[in-house]
């Protein structure tokens, strides 16, 4: 998990490193092993100030950002992780692309390059990036199909601000933290708003399977990417359903392990998350690291379950009880860190 923010604006702001500063500092829990501050040369229509804060998982000392291409007028802040990316670097390469790291994030940039907007079609994975185009003057926004990774925006007075939090917005002091009575409604009956507003007044999220683009003047948001349902698919035993699950999630888990950090995964004890840490278990060389979660009580600690799978799976497992007092005390932090209020 990393954090990205960026501000794009017509008019000066000479403080506008400074705001960035601010920006990604709010962010530090999400990519405490970095930071970095691009800022597009003055003179020009438009000016742009992109902002990260890393985790480092692939290509530890190469994975620097913002991360520019070849001829440093394509810049990127990126969030997320690219299960192709390999593959995509061969085929870039072949057309021509120069890389100068290992990491993923170089890819999508390349890819955009190469693609255009169209880059998000070439991409598996998880993502929130902002890339700003110098020579076309044009900021381009993109989230993952699933909304996996998060991403805000916001336009005050002509910029247009972004950031993974919403938290992360407000410290910029270009806008204010205002209810959005409209969407209360909405709360009040399901519990979180379901589009694209929030409830902070003036305060967007990108949609999942969504791209932008901030031109100066227009926010331009697109669909690249729904559920397709196939009708009329011929009948198949069980059996052959079976299989093709238990071969999509064995290879969904396997591409989430490309790390250059060990790996490790929470494990309640419950199906779902036996399942992913039995997988995984079976693709590395070496004992993953499991997590859990319980309670003094054991009439509600999961925490049986969750030792057999680690024995059965010979994980490294480590425990942490949770009090009535320890989440008193951290209510404050979460709700922090939540952004806006879960029901």
């Amino acid at each position: 998990m990393c954090g990205i923010a960026g501000l794009v604006t017509g008019r000066e702001m000479p403080e506008m490193r400074e705001r960035l500063e601010v920006m990604t500092d709010v962010l530090t829990h999400r990519g405490p092993d970095d930071r970095g501050i691009y800022l597009s040369p003055a003179g020009r229509r438009l000016r742009a100030g992109l902002g990260h804060r890393r985790l480092s998982i692939i290509d530890l000392d190469g994975g620097h950002q913002p991360m520019a291409n070849e001829t440093d007028d394509i810049w990127i802040t990126y969030n997320g992780e690219i299960y192709n990316h390999q593959e995509l670097r061969t085929t870039l390469e072949a057309q021509g692309h120069r890389y100068r790291t290992q990491s993923d994030t170089e890819t999508i940039v390349h890819a955009y390059e190469q693609y255009g907007v169209d880059c998000v079609h070439q991409l598996r994975g998880m993502w929130a990036f902002a890339i700003w185009d110098e020579e076309r003057q044009r900021l381009f926004v993109a989230r993952d199909r699933l909304g996996i990774k998060p991403l805000y925006y916001t336009v005050h007075h002509g910029v247009f601000c972004f950031a993974s939090e919403i938290k992360s917005l407000l410290a910029s002091r270009l806008t204010a933290p205002e209810v959005n009575h409209g969407e209360l409604p909405e709360f009040l009956t399901f519990g979180y708003t379901c589009g694209e507003a929030t409830l902070f007044q003036g305060i967007r999220k990108l949609m999942p399977g969504h791209w932008l683009t901030w031109d100066g003047s227009t926010v331009d948001v697109q669909p690249y990417w729904d559920w397709q349902f196939d009708e009329g698919q011929p009948y198949r035993e069980d059996a052959v359903y079976q299989t093709q699950f238990e071969d999509l999630l064995d290879e969904s888990v396997r591409l989430r392990l490309m790390s250059d950090v060990p790996l490790g995964m929470f494990l309640s004890g419950g199906i779902d998350s036996s399942l992913i840490a039995a997988c995984m278990a079976r693709h590395v060389s070496t004992p993953i690291k499991t997590f859990s979660v319980g309670f003094e009580s054991q009439y509600y600690s999961e925490f049986p379950y969750a030792r057999a799978v680690a024995r059965h799976i010979g994980a490294e497992h480590y425990e942490t009880v949770v009090k009535p007092s320890d989440f008193f005390e951290a209510l404050p932090k979460l709700i922090w860190h939540e952004d806006e209020p879960l029901h």
